[in-house]
């Protein structure tokens, strides 16, 4: 089969486009198959009127679509994020947008942090339920070998985190992407996700480390000086927390303490102190006097 500039097109190759075109993601085309003589046919739209180059899309819409794009577009040409290339050229192809030449937004993005190689497998594992055989390296340096069925994946603080049942301990795993050295798919049959539902998993924390089962939700009062207060009610530290009527620049959180709400508060000091739980409060104290010790050493 050839088209009207005489290249050739295979049939396989016709039905695979007819069928993309055909998708609700992609254009959702009425095409519809009109029979001829013996088994040939032809297709055409069921709807004259429709076209795949129509713009349905407000100006509104067609420059929250441009300023996604562009969004998107900063994490083009990273081979972990080839995906996003796919993705980024349909949405252009499709509705005819391109990102802003100018380059007018910016986004905080570190090229250097490991374990970026292998965002795209595990995305595809996650979204396709593919178990993976995972090389791992823990904090402490002890290298493991785990049979992961991936759930979820998570970005905090400029770093990637898988999270799937590990098949050794029966237990979700928190993954850290930096930290893996290798990645397989597997034959393993994938154990389907029936216990946790991860758009309220993070819900009682800060970050992505889970507390122990013992751990229990705490109230958390922290007082902030006055020029810093601001910046904590224009950027919450948690969804939980609220002002402290009568309370001079005084907060709540309700949060399962965990390294995440230390590095917290730590990122506030000298702005912040610790009002309650007490045990916390010591906790904060005696780091910040063995902070102390360390500048005592370097300084004599």
């Amino acid at each position: 089969m050839e088209d009207k500039e005489g290249c050739s097109i295979s049939i396989r190759q016709l039905r695979k486009d007819i069928q993309n075109m055909r998708d609700s993601v992609m254009y959702d085309a009425p095409i519809t198959a009109y029979p001829l003589e013996g088994r040939k046919c032809y297709y055409r739209y069921s709807d004259p009127n429709f076209s795949i180059f129509n713009n349905e899309l407000s100006l509104e819409e067609i420059e929250n679509l441009r300023a996604t794009i562009e969004m998107m577009g900063k994490y083009r040409g990273i081979p972990a994020n080839a995906w996003i290339e796919e993705v980024l050229s349909n949405l252009e192809y499709r509705f005819g947008i391109k990102a802003n030449p100018e380059h007018l937004i910016s986004f905080e993005q570190n090229e250097q942090l490991k374990g970026l190689n292998f965002l795209s497998g595990v995305i595809d594992a996650t979204i396709n339920h593919q178990s993976l055989d995972i090389g791992y390296c823990t904090f402490k340096g002890n290298k493991i070998k785990m049979l992961i069925h991936p759930y979820y994946v998570k970005q905090y603080n400029g770093r990637w985190f898988l999270f799937g049942l590990d098949n050794g301990h029966e237990r979700i795993a928190n993954i850290a992407l930096d930290r893996i050295k290798y990645i397989n798919n597997t034959n393993a049959v994938f154990k389907k996700n029936d216990s946790v539902d991860f758009e309220t998993y993070f819900d009682d924390i800060i970050g992505v480390t889970i507390p122990g089962e013992n751990m229990k939700k705490e109230s958390i009062f922290l007082r902030f000086t006055k020029e810093r207060f601001p910046y904590v009610m224009s950027k919450p530290i948690h969804q939980s927390q609220r002002i402290i009527e009568g309370k001079d620049c005084e907060v709540e959180i309700q949060v399962k303490p965990n390294k995440e709400l230390y590095q917290q508060i730590f990122s506030f000091i000298p702005d912040v102190e610790v009002i309650s739980p007490q045990w916390l409060r010591n906790e904060i104290i005696e780091k910040i006097k063995e902070n102390l010790k360390r500048f005592s050493i370097c300084a004599e």
